[in-house]
């Protein structure tokens, strides 16, 4: 838990599909310019967690406290124009869209258009391949690439608090290390995040703390050096 008020605070949210609910009453809370990770296995509930937060999907219970307000059954927009901004898994690029196009969509929100060329540049340095390869379209990008692009959009609409929806998946071993150095570097940085991963044990070593998923529920939380060494998370994700 944290001492001050979260800047993000979920409380019992019920959420899914149509009649196929998914989210069975969670729970969790990020800190201002905290990290924190959502772990769990494929079908856990990590993604529909984070779409239901975000607006992309309407929860059908419990509360979504952002920045002091409850956004629950907000529009994605309207979210958004808050500053809570989810980077969606499967990067979800813009394929015939040039590398620029595609990150200046990402200010496409009112509160991003002023700052729009300042952040741009920031997104460069960031990401100089992404500089590099400006006026290339983003389908013929590789997938490391591609999810240096979506981050880059999210980060041109100047996030409070960025949602990462398993940034890792499908990528090659060196650029997923590359990747969560680039996380870990904008955590550095302040920026508050949830990072929503398969990928247990990298996300531990990155987080400060983590709440992992089971069908849907929390079944453990806490600070990521405790959960590293608990031995239901050691066997159930790490293997060991």
């Amino acid at each position: 838990m944290t001492a001050a008020r979260p800047l993000l605070d979920v409380r019992d949210l019920v959420a899914g599909y149509g009649q196929i609910s998914v989210l069975a009453g969670v729970s969790f809370e990020v800190g201002e310019g905290e990290m924190v990770a959502i772990l769990g296995g494929n079908g856990a509930g990590k993604t529909t967690l984070i779409r239901a937060v975000s607006g992309v999907i309407r929860s059908a219970g419990g509360r979504v406290i952002f920045s002091g307000r409850d956004i629950a059954g907000w529009t994605t927009d309207r979210v958004g124009e808050e500053g809570l901004i989810q980077v969606p898994e499967g990067r979800q690029v813009f394929a015939s869209l040039e590398v620029e196009e595609n990150l200046r969509l990402g200010a496409i929100l009112r509160r991003a258009r002023a700052n729009a060329k300042s952040e741009l540049e920031r997104v460069y340095a960031l990401f100089p391949r992404l500089a590099e390869r400006r006026r290339q379209a983003a389908g013929t990008l590789s997938g490391g690439e591609q999810q240096m692009l979506a981050i880059g959009r999210a980060l041109m609409a100047r996030p409070v608090l960025m949602m990462l929806d398993e940034p890792s998946l499908g990528l090659a071993p060196i650029m997923v290390d590359a990747m969560f150095e680039t996380i870990t570097q904008l955590a550095r940085e302040g920026m508050s995040l949830v990072l929503v991963e398969q990928n247990v044990a990298e996300s531990l070593a990155i987080c400060k703390r983590a709440y992992v998923l089971e069908n849907g529920k929390v079944v453990l939380s806490g600070r990521c050096d405790a959960l590293l060494a608990d031995d239901r998370v050691r066997q159930a994700y790490l293997g060991i």
